[in-house]
């Protein structure tokens, strides 16, 4: 496969679109039949696909069918749902635990992974052991927004790849400089984006876009510029793009791309833009260090607060609310969000808490 090829597939049918893809790209070319595939989805949480959030299984399962069909037998899902969240839920809500058992395929929740250490650019990185030990991992993110990132694509799935205690050092760390270097050691050998429906607002679905495909290859950070584009961003606005072309791992430039549609006449007209809903709702949050799931589920709290007409009282009435670990210790006024801004004087406990605890708690801070 050409390194700087990105093959697009149109439809609605997952499983049907993912075996086009492979028998163009004809992974299995230089593959030995004893080789361990590594699948590795985005389960974020436990929702299904069709919320905009997951990875559709019926394209594992394509997966899954075109390499067994071939011989293949040491096939491997693989995933660790954000923190605050449990795999196992997300296994079975998202139809995977299903495919597992139909195919007989290992299912290994990440969390429970030992990990092991891999140093690049002076900084030393956790990752989990099962996803650097397969011959050939495929990883299938979902094209969709992010309330911290703007995007979630390639690059940024594989932040399922390292433990829970990493994944909030990474946001410590300032969480683009992390993720560019987490793809310097994860060795992906095929990419396929899940941009089916992606949600374009928040990354924990609920906004589902219909946006009727499918691309692939071999360079994530390409794919991850060309996704940028078809969301009308420019790759410098997603930071970790130029920091992972830089430590080696693919190119930002689109016009070294060799762009090939494999049914052109399927797809469907759209302009699909960002919502920049989590954008304009973060002017009302003082956001230090803060986790996605912690921060995500605040976002999508006062969208709920704001649909209903509850948001502007509560914000004419109280400070910037604050989240994040850069709040640990600190005491005194404000309305904090998370365990992290426990020592606040009107603080919600959780690691994290829900959406719906969230709302239910500002809008008991807008009654006191």
């Amino acid at each position: 496969m050409k390194k700087n090829r990105i093959t697009i597939v149109y439809g609605e049918d997952p499983r049907a679109m993912v075996e086009v893809l492979l028998m163009r790209l004809k992974p299995e070319a230089d593959l030995p039949r004893e080789a361990t595939i590594g699948i590795k989805p985005n389960l974020v949480l436990a929702k299904p696909a069709s919320s905009g959030a997951t990875t559709h299984p019926e394209i594992v399962e394509g997966i899954i069918g075109y390499f067994q069909s071939r011989g293949y037998s040491n096939l491997i899902i693989m995933e660790s749902s954000w923190v605050g969240a449990r795999t196992e839920q997300a296994f079975q809500v998202c139809g995977y635990r299903e495919l597992a058992t139909k195919y007989g395929v290992e299912l290994i929740d990440l969390k429970k992974d030992r990990t092991v250490k891999r140093k690049v650019a002076g900084e030393e990185l956790a990752v989990c052991a099962a996803p650097l030990g397969v011959d050939y991992l495929i990883n299938l993110p979902v094209l969709k927004a992010h309330c911290q990132t703007k995007l979630t694509c390639a690059l940024k799935n594989l932040k399922g790849c390292i433990p829970d205690h990493e994944k909030r050092r990474f946001h410590q760390l300032g969480l683009h400089r992390p993720i560019a270097q987490l793809a310097s050691v994860l060795p992906v050998s095929l990419t396929i984006v899940d941009a089916l429906c992606g949600d374009l607002s928040f990354e924990e679905g609920g906004n589902p876009t219909p946006m009727g495909r499918l691309f692939a290859g071999t360079d994530p950070v390409l794919l991850d510029s060309y996704a940028a584009s078809l969301l009308g961003l420019e790759t410098a606005e997603i930071p970790y793009l130029e920091l992972a072309a830089a430590l080696g791992v693919g190119t930002t430039d689109l016009s070294t791309a060799e762009v090939v549609e494999v049914n052109p006449e399927a797809k469907q007209a759209g302009n699909f833009r960002l919502t920049g809903r989590a954008e304009g709702l973060a002017r009302y949050v003082e956001e230090r260090k803060a986790c996605s799931a912690c921060y995500g589920s605040l976002i999508h709290a006062l969208h709920r607060l704001e649909e209903e007409g509850e948001l502007k009282p509560l914000i004419r009435k109280a400070e910037r609310i604050k989240i994040g670990q850069g709040f640990r210790g600190e005491r005194g006024p404000g309305i904090g969000i998370g365990s992290c801004t426990r020592n606040l004087d009107c603080s919600l406990p959780g690691c994290p808490p829900t959406a719906r605890e969230i709302k239910v708690f500002l809008e008991r801070c807008r009654a006191e």
